[in-house]
């Protein structure tokens, strides 16, 4: 009888950590992020959207949403007793000490993550179209006012400055940029701000599409660019150091995210250091992908993402996004008013002009050869989608300078 009982017991004791018994009305809603999780993962596998980014985030939703007894004491979740704290005092989260996914997090929660990403992108990203034809910076400018009209628009419905410039960040759509700011000005929103750049980004061939052919004609669909100008080697190599100069000396804030673009650019370009960008766009870029995405994943927990601000948020994304995309469009078709016939530009590259790269330019790419099979956008649209790269850290380092 002893025997039964100490089984009973023991098995009463394991079920008591088991994630079974520790789902509960109040923490239910780790169910549906397990869901969100999952759908992540189908999107990424199925429909190839951002399988490199929507794996490892909708890998970590699940490991970040598993229940277990708070007051066990275990090391083994990212907030402190499994929950996400802010200390009313100092504003500062509370983090669990000692636990494996915090010290991985350390990465998103202290802003060097995205540098090194930065990093990778410089070391596999080439400027020449930008460089023949520089006109196409302001089309990537132009689509950063998504971001400055979503902070406005925050600020009106309640959200501090801080808060409205973490989530305007996200209609560059860059999800390195938008962490990178977020753990400096809002981190208490950081996993729903970059869960909401990341989707966003995923899903650009379902929202821009649809916005573009909106705001053209089929005439201006059907507009033929001449192909860009060749580029010395000289040129390739001048960029990136007068692009840091230009960039950082006007916003000093932004060298993080600048400084590691054109660092990794200058090594891809100079052509004496092809092994260390090689590291910088393959290893390196892969590895800290893979922790940035699986640890954002784990800081979703159910207990605090799932609340109406959260929502608000991804509406506020969302909006930022279409925005931008808008903007980048309706700029060149206000451009084009000044511009004489045989150098006009098709407003269809307007799109580009957010940060996801190449994805953008490939959107711009596929609509216009669906009006005409023989008109080729893509190396015109990578002009203002690297410009948008370069708008994208210029528009965090901005809001950090003047909110930070």
């Amino acid at each position: 009888m002893e025997t039964i009982n100490f089984l009973v017991e023991n098995l009463q004791f394991l079920w008591g950590y088991t994630g079974f018994a520790n789902i509960s009305w109040e923490n239910g809603g780790n169910l549906l992020m397990t869901a969100i999780g999952c759908f992540f993962i189908y999107l990424a596998i199925a429909k190839h959207f951002e399988p490199m980014l929507l794996i490892p985030i909708g890998f970590g939703i699940l490991v970040g949403n598993i229940p277990f007894p708070e007051a066990a004491g275990l090391r083994i979740g990212l907030y402190e007793a499994g929950k996400y704290v802010t200390d009313p005092l100092t504003g500062e989260v509370t983090y669990q000490a000692g636990s494996v996914l915090n010290i991985l997090y350390d990465g998103v929660k202290n802003g060097w993550y995205p540098p090194l990403i930065f990093l990778g992108i410089g070391a596999m990203t080439d400027f020449s179209a930008l460089i023949a034809n520089p006109k196409l910076v302001l089309v990537g400018a132009s689509a950063q006012f998504g971001i400055f009209a979503a902070y406005m628009i925050a600020l009106a419905l309640g959200f501090s400055a801080t808060e409205a410039g973490a989530i305007g960040i996200i209609g560059g759509a860059d999800g390195p940029t938008a962490i990178f700011l977020s753990s400096k000005l809002a981190p208490h929103l950081m996993g729903a701000i970059a869960v909401a750049a990341y989707s966003y980004m995923a899903l650009i061939p379902v929202f821009q599409p649809p916005i573009m052919k909106a705001l053209t004609t089929e005439k201006e669909r059907r507009i033929r660019m001449k192909a860009p100008g060749s580029v010395s080697q000289r040129q390739k190599i001048i960029f990136p150091i007068m692009g840091l100069l230009l960039t950082t000396w006007i916003i000093p804030s932004g060298l993080p995210l600048l400084g590691m673009l054109f660092f990794g650019n200058l090594l891809k370009e100079c052509g004496v250091t092809r092994r260390l960008a090689d590291t910088a766009k393959g290893p390196l870029i892969d590895i800290v992908t893979i922790l940035l995405g699986f640890t954002v994943g784990c800081s979703t927990q159910a207990s605090y993402f799932l609340t109406t601000q959260s929502i608000g948020i991804f509406g506020l994304g969302a909006l930022s996004f279409i925005i931008a995309t808008a903007s980048g469009v309706l700029f060149v078709k206000f451009f084009n008013l000044f511009l004489p016939e045989g150098k006009k530009i098709n407003p269809l590259i307007g799109n580009a002009g957010v940060s996801a790269v190449p994805d953008a330019a490939r959107i711009s790419q596929e609509v216009g050869l669906k009006y005409d099979p023989t008109n080729y956008l893509l190396m015109h649209a990578m002009g203002p989608n690297v410009a948008g790269v370069i708008g994208s850290a210029v528009a965090a380092g901005v809001l950090l300078a003047f909110l930070g």
